[in-house]
């Protein structure tokens, strides 16, 4: 989800425009986020009194929030606070709009589309819809679900996660007069529309009713406050890990090489793997464990390189078994020898000429 920082952004402030495509006729909408290259989007959207639409996919997964009013999916009236998720391939059924309702729609893959329909695809993952009141249907846990934790003072629903990427989709509240000191920063991107309330973050100020951002990752946010509390719907596109620090000067490529510090200090051995280059980050005898790699610069803890058990963690060999395969360089220089040696090797030549129907380079 390549999308530009924004923040803080009011969409109230903005407005509507008509829809121009098929299956949206009838509805407004405003852009919150938008990714230039593929289309994913983020949308308010504003279905009109009669709004009417028939059973139909898309084929990018849609989440939707309903903000205001209420809208008629098949049999079900889903209202203030319902939440669905429709993977790609998934047929809904058909919409229909009394009396105007108000959306967040998410298209997460590519632009908005629809195909009219009332079967799902083939591929479709039918597993993965989700439908259910965020409101009255799920209770409030506590913020410490995801951890390093925030302050007291703040709950999560988790309305989506998805288990490959523990990307989330969730209902977040900061409780009145809640306060948190630190800086924090994130290796996903986060996204969040007030749905009512108001927070206030030192870098970016007041986010009133309205408000929304999209945050791209390693974007220091915080030290942040509620005087009179929020609710808000919240989007992270992959895990949620939260790095606190106090330096609110540090930038993105600092705090980059900060997390990528913590991977080298917590999982050295994996650390070497992901950072070797060329791509040839394995072994080839018992003891032939790739070299250790420079400490990544942290600014919180500038000396950890030279920390005694830091250092003989990144400096670790550990046993692995003899590799038993060859390289294409050396599968080359044995097929030349067998050739010149008169070694039978499991193929046939017909007129100089020869294939391999099971090699795999």
């Amino acid at each position: 989800m390549t999308r530009p920082h924004i923040e803080p952004f009011i969409e109230l402030n903005e407005d509507y425009k008509k829809f121009k495509i098929p299956g949206f006729i009838g509805a407004d909408y405003k852009t919150l986020s938008l990714d230039t290259d593929k289309g994913a989007c983020s949308l308010k959207v504003r279905m009109n009194a009669g709004f009417k639409r028939p059973p139909g996919l898309s084929y990018s997964d849609l989440e939707i929030f309903v903000l205001t009013g209420e809208v008629k999916i098949g049999g079900d009236i889903c209202v203030e606070g319902h939440y669905l998720f429709v993977p790609a391939g998934i047929a809904l059924e058909a919409m229909e709009v009394a009396d105007g309702c108000e959306l967040i729609m998410m298209y997460n893959d590519s632009e908005p589309s629809f195909e009219e329909s009332d079967a799902n695809h083939d591929l479709a993952l039918k597993e993965g819809f989700i439908s259910v009141n965020s409101y009255t249907d799920m209770p409030w846990q506590g913020g410490s679900i995801v951890s390093p934790s925030v302050a007291t003072g703040l709950f999560l629903k988790l309305l989506h996660f998805d288990p490959l990427t523990e990307a989330m989709t969730f209902l977040y509240c900061m409780s009145p007069q809640y306060m948190q000191d630190n800086i924090s920063y994130h290796d996903c991107a986060e996204e969040s529309y007030h749905i009512w309330g108001s927070s206030w973050m030192m870098q970016f100020g007041e986010l009133p009713t309205g408000g929304y951002f999209w945050r791209p990752p390693y974007i220091n946010h915080g030290s942040f406050r509620s005087k009179i509390g929020c609710i808000a719907l919240g989007r992270t596109d992959s895990k949620l890990h939260n790095y606190f620090h106090f330096n609110p000067w540090s930038n993105p490529d600092e705090n980059k090489s900060r997390a990528a510090a913590v991977l080298y200090r917590q999982r050295p051995q994996l650390f070497k793997w992901v950072h070797m280059e060329g791509g040839h980050n394995h072994p080839h005898s018992q003891v032939g464990q790739v070299n250790a790699l420079p400490a990544p610069a942290d600014f919180e803890h500038k000396h950890y390189g030279n920390n005694p058990q830091t250092k003989m963690l990144a400096d670790q060999n550990y046993t692995f078994h003899e590799h038993d395969h060859l390289h294409k360089d050396e599968i080359a220089a044995a097929h030349k020898y067998a050739h010149e040696n008169g070694i039978t090797h499991g193929h046939d030549h017909t007129d100089g000429d020869h294939t391999h129907d099971d090699d795999e380079y």
